[in-house]
């Protein structure tokens, strides 16, 4: 009971320096518990929800196939559960812009990719509609209500017959639009009156558990070309962007809940290896006492194991309860924002606290070993007695002659300091080195995200860009007057196919003369379209080491081009942050025998004012599909800024609170180790603020050297979190800006600095008497 009294006083007489430990371990546990919750409790519902909602695993396409050759199919092996729908793309008309519907034919005995109800009931007849939630929240839709929307230029009334949410559109798309993207099912009986005939183009199939997916779509390619069936193409669940983005995010939150916190604990591991030295160096009197009043060494190494041990509790508490009040309803909001999964809640589970406890104490406890079990070697009598200092040997600088005695007497009482302690001086600069990593990483990464967002003003230049209804083509539309400049462009459906891997993509041509639309290599140099060759996206070339001259196979998936592979040439590697797409001219197209009839145009305007009359034109054109401008391309960019700044925001908060216990708890350390210098100096007459000045300076020339062995650790540490931000459908910028290295060192001094004045007073209370008392 009296060695744990002993360790509550000795905890209250450097209470500044226990309170900086706790919140490193809170910082490591925060994110542990914070990010694990995220993964875990997402792995644990989509796993369940994706299974009982029987999510497909291959999706067939077919120009048209009937009821009784999707029956055929559903002898071949492997195969669990099939279904026959109709899918098709309508929009429906708003005051000021119009949305895009995907609608879904249901069956009544539905058995694959089954929806959530939130409310109402599945379309049983015709004229029935069932809506996804999250568009008719958006658009103030109930059930009963009548809706009008319109495809192949034809117009279809339907009353709402339920609202919810569907497995397969757990992720509509990358900003996860409600309002201008919807989804919607209708009854089968509906079909006729959508294509005047019954017959589907898509079958779902539900494989049997431990069957091959890839095996079965092969073996479903082969019987639809020997039935003469108008196979189009298929989509693995892997493969689908509802189900990939789902699986990345797992995996990235899975990663960094490993990785972060136990950088984070090898941190707090360093900075206890050198404060238990400190306290048991400075106890070593009291440790032999102890020795000498017949308690074992045994007992004496668990009093000062409670030190770090008490440590990880209160940490890993602390860390957890604010994961609790901060991260977690953060995340429910973040999560809210990105995906579509009705019922999911996040909960912290009791169990998260062990990890924290346990890697924190046990971290703790390995140190106060390894700093303790010298001490403990020795006699009583002898630990009894003050250390002898140590004895210092030449600098090899003291040995060039002339350079010694010209440097000041306080540069050399630094000096002399750092090399007496090397490897505590370089443990010391370790905790600064990791903390300044951790700024530098979390401001750079936010700085890419902005970077993202703000590259839409450079790239695109266009007012408006106007997509034309099916059949119109651009070249045909009189244009009205106030306009500066005009392009015509086409968008192809395609599919990047290297080796085994394929990727959905996008094909865009456009004139070679497009002043609208602007591209840049790497190194934001200008770079342009040519007749000869394809742009691609860094983020496809990085992936797949795609290299300028470089030949890549592209499929065309669009229905009328009939799955038409080409080989293209690669002209230029285009740096595109949000939307990558490839580019080429429609020369370059026609070179490989495929019609360029365009479906868009890009408009720039001769002024703001032209601009809305310009814009009422186009929104009174009865041609006009959509109307879309650059605020519409922003929101993607904008939307990914959104969803993982708040992560990055408290990264920073953490990595500052983080940089700020190192730098106390080494410059406490520092002090103490320095008492019996610093007391001869008081007695040799140096002036208080003298005296701070000397210890300001080493602590800032070992975070220089710190801040040094950062930078190049710094840039490898973001490109990790470069990379599992980046995809093929969305490019983060993977070079650290100079501002955000600068401001990230500037904070590493700023703190260094302000623990250098919150522990001035330490250095007023050196008892002279005390620190003076040696073996001579």
């Amino acid at each position: 009971m009296k060695l744990v009294i002993k360790l509550l006083r000795d905890i209250k007489q450097s209470i500044g320096q226990f309170v900086a430990f706790v919140l490193v371990v809170a910082v490591g546990a925060f994110f542990y518990t914070g990010l694990v919750t995220l993964s875990d409790n997402l792995s644990a519902y989509t796993k369940v929800y994706f299974k009982e909602h029987h999510l497909s695993d291959l999706n067939i396409y077919y120009s048209q196939i009937s009821k009784q050759d999707v029956a055929r199919l559903s002898e071949l092996e492997g195969i669990n559960k099939i279904e026959g729908r109709y899918t098709f793309d309508a929009t429906q008309a708003f005051e000021d812009y119009k949305a895009t519907l995907k609608i879904h034919s249901i069956s009544v005995k539905n058995e694959i990719n089954t929806p959530t109800m939130m409310e109402g009931s599945i379309p049983s007849k015709k004229g029935e509609i069932l809506l996804d939630s999250h568009y008719a929240k958006e658009h103030h839709y109930r059930v009963g209500d009548e809706i009008s929307i319109r495809t192949d230029e034809k117009n279809f009334k339907f009353t709402i017959s339920g609202l919810g949410e569907n497995v397969e559109h757990a992720k509509k798309n990358e900003i996860q639009d409600h309002k201008n993207y919807g989804i919607a099912y209708i009854a089968e009986e509906t079909i006729p009156e959508i294509v005047n005939g019954f017959y589907y183009n898509e079958i779902m199939i539900d494989a049997k558990e431990g069957y091959d997916s890839d095996k079965l779509g092969k073996a479903i390619e082969v019987q639809s070309k020997q039935k003469q069936l108008t196979y189009l193409n298929q989509v693995s669940k892997e493969r689908t962007f509802n189900y990939s983005k789902i699986k990345q995010t797992i995996y990235n939150n899975n990663l960094m809940s490993k990785v972060i916190p136990l950088v984070l604990f090898l941190i707090e591991a360093i900075i206890l290896f050198l404060t238990m030295s400190r306290i048991i160096d400075s106890q070593r009197n009291q440790v032999g006492i102890m020795k000498a009043l017949g308690v074992n060494n045994r007992s004496i190494m668990l009093h000062y194991m409670g030190y770090p041990v008490l440590v990880g509790i209160l940490g890993s508490i602390l860390g957890c309860a604010l994961a609790a009040i901060v991260f977690v309803p953060l995340v429910t909001a973040s999560n809210a924002r990105a995906y579509s999964l009705p019922g999911i809640q996040f909960s912290l589970s009791l169990y998260s606290i062990l990890p924290p406890i346990i890697f924190s104490s046990a971290f703790g406890l390995l140190s106060c070993y390894l700093s303790g079990r010298s001490v403990l070697k020795e006699r009583a009598a002898q630990a009894m007695r003050p250390k002898p200092p140590k004895t210092m040997k030449k600098l090899v600088i003291e040995r060039i002659p002339g350079v010694w005695s010209h440097i000041p007497y306080s540069y050399k009482l630094i000096l002399r300091n750092i090399f007496l302690n090397k490897q505590k001086a370089l443990a010391s600069s370790v905790g600064v080195v990791v903390s300044t990593v951790l700024l530098i990483t979390a401001f750079g990464t936010q700085m890419a995200l902005l970077k993202v967002a703000n590259q839409i003003e450079d790239v695109y230049t266009y007012d408006l860009k106007v997509d034309y209804a099916m059949g119109t083509s651009p070249d045909t539309i009189k244009l009205p007057s106030g306009i500066q400049n005009s392009y015509d462009l086409s968008t192809f459906p395609v599919e990047f196919i290297k080796d085994a891997e394929k990727e959905n993509a996008t094909l865009v041509v456009t004139e070679q003369e497009n002043e609208l639309i602007h591209f840049f290599d790497e190194n934001d140099k200008r770079i342009f379209l040519e007749n000869n060759g394809v742009l691609v996206p860094k983020s496809y070339a990085d992936k797949y080491h795609i290299s300028e001259g470089d030949i890549i196979k592209i499929k065309f998936t669009a229905p009328e081009l009939k799955n038409k592979a080409v080989d293209m040439k690669v002209l230029k590697i285009s740096t595109q942050y949000s939307n990558p797409s490839f580019y080429c001219t429609p020369a370059y197209l026609k070179s490989f025998d495929i019609d360029y009839s365009p479906t868009s145009l890009l408009v720039k305007a001769d002024s703001s004012t032209d601009l809305i009359s310009v814009r009422n034109f186009f929104e009174q054109d009865h041609h006009a599909d959509t109307i879309a401008d650059k605020n519409d391309l922003k929101k993607s960019a904008q939307y990914i800024l959104k969803q993982n700044s708040f992560i990055f925001i408290m990264f920073i908060i953490c990595a500052v609170i983080l940089s700020f216990g190192a730098i106390y708890a080494i410059s406490s350390i520092n002090i103490y180790e320095r008492n019996r210098e610093l007391a001869t100096l008081k007695v040799l007459g140096y002036q208080k603020n003298k005296i701070n000045r000397l210890i300001f300076l080493e602590n800032i020339i070992l975070t220089a050297f710190a801040v040094i062995a950062a930078l190049p650790i710094s840039g490898y540490c973001f490109e990790i979190i470069v990379n599992s931000l980046s995809s093929t459908h969305q490019q983060i910028p993977d070079q650290l800006n100079i501002f955000t290295i600068l401001v990230s060192i500037i904070i590493s001094f700023m703190l260094t600095i302000l623990s250098n004045l919150l522990l001035r007073r330490k250095v007023t209370k050196i008892n002279m008497i005390e620190s003076l008392k040696s073996i001579e």
